[in-house]
C-alpha cells in the first residue's frame, strides 16, 4: 500500500552517531522532535509519510569548503585530507554551494549507517530518497535567513561545533571545531567573532540544534538575541 501524502510541506532530519531528530514544517508551523535513539526510526510515524521536500543532514566533521575556481573532482580527496583525518576507505563526495562561489567537499564515512537507513525510509512525494548532506551544507544554505547584517549560524552536537559567519551576502567563515562541551563551543564562537572584528552586542546568533536553557542564557549575556532555526 502506498504511503499517504503528508499535509506538511517538508521534513528536515539531523543524524549523528548518537541518534537523530527531525523538524516537520507545514502551514500550521513547525513540529520538532527530541533527540531520539536509532532504534526508534521504524516506529516514528512521521517517517511513514511522504513530503514535498526531505532534507537529511549528517553531523560529519569531515568537510572542507573550496572556492569553485580552485576545485576539481580529481583533487577533492586531497583538499579534504588537508582539513580532516581520512581513512583509506572513506568515500569522498562534493556538492556545489553556488551562493558563495564554492564547493563543499565532504565524507559521510564516520562509522554510522543510520543516515542511509533513514534515506531509504523517508521519501518525497515522487518517491525519491533525499541525498545525505553534511550539516555544514545546511548551515550555509540557511545562513541567509539570519536576521542581522552580521549573520552567525551554528550547530553543536556530539562534541563538534559547526559554524558559518557572513556579513550581508559575503561569507567570512565556514568551519568545524572540536568542542567537547558548550563552554569550548562558546570559546570558538567568540574567537571567530574577535578575529573577524564583529561585535556580538549588535549581532544575533542562530542555532540549528536545540539549546538548553542555561546555554541560551549564557549566549544572551553577549549577543543581542539568540534564535532557533
Amino acid at each position: 500500500m502506498e504511503a499517504p501524502l503528508s499535509k506538511e510541506t517538508g521534513i528536515s532530519i539531523q543524524v549523528s552517531l548518537s541518534g537523530y531528530s527531525f523538524k516537520v514544517s507545514g502551514p500550521d508551523g513547525d513540529n520538532r522532535s527530541d533527540w531520539l535513539p536509532a532504534g526508534r526510526i521504524f516506529t516514528t510515524p512521521e517517517f511513514q509519510r511522504r513530503y514535498s521536500s526531505v532534507g537529511i543532514s549528517l553531523f560529519t566533521p569531515k568537510v572542507a569548503l573550496v572556492p569553485e575556481h580552485f576545485f576539481s573532482p580529481d583533487s577533492a580527496r586531497a583538499a579534504l585530507s588537508e582539513m580532516a583525518r581520512l581513512g583509506e576507505t572513506d568515500y569522498v563526495e562534493s556538492v556545489p554551494v553556488p551562493k558563495y562561489g564554492a564547493v563543499l567537499v565532504f565524507s559521510n564515512s564516520i562509522g554510522e549507517s543510520l543516515s542511509e537507513t533513514i534515506a531509504k525510509t523517508v521519501f518525497d512525494t515522487s518517491g525519491n530518497p533525499a541525498r545525505i548532506l553534511p550539516e555544514l551544507w545546511f548551515i550555509l544554505r540557511d545562513l541567509q535567513y539570519c536576521p542581522d547584517y552580521n549573520k552567525i549560524l551554528c550547530s553543536w552536537h556530539d562534541g563538534w561545533l559547526y559554524m558559518a559567519i557572513a556579513q550581508g551576502s559575503s561569507l567570512l567563515l565556514a568551519n568545524v571545531y572540536e568542542a567537547v562541551d558548550f563552554t569550548t563551543a562558546e570559546y570558538f564562537i567568540f574567537l571567530a567573532m574577535k578575529r573577524l572584528q564583529l561585535n556580538p552586542e549588535v549581532s544575533s546568533i542562530c542555532f540549528r540544534t536545540p539549546l538548553e536553557y542555561d546555554q541560551e542564557m549564557s549566549l544572551y549575556r553577549y549577543f543581542k538575541s539568540v534564535e532557533q532555526f
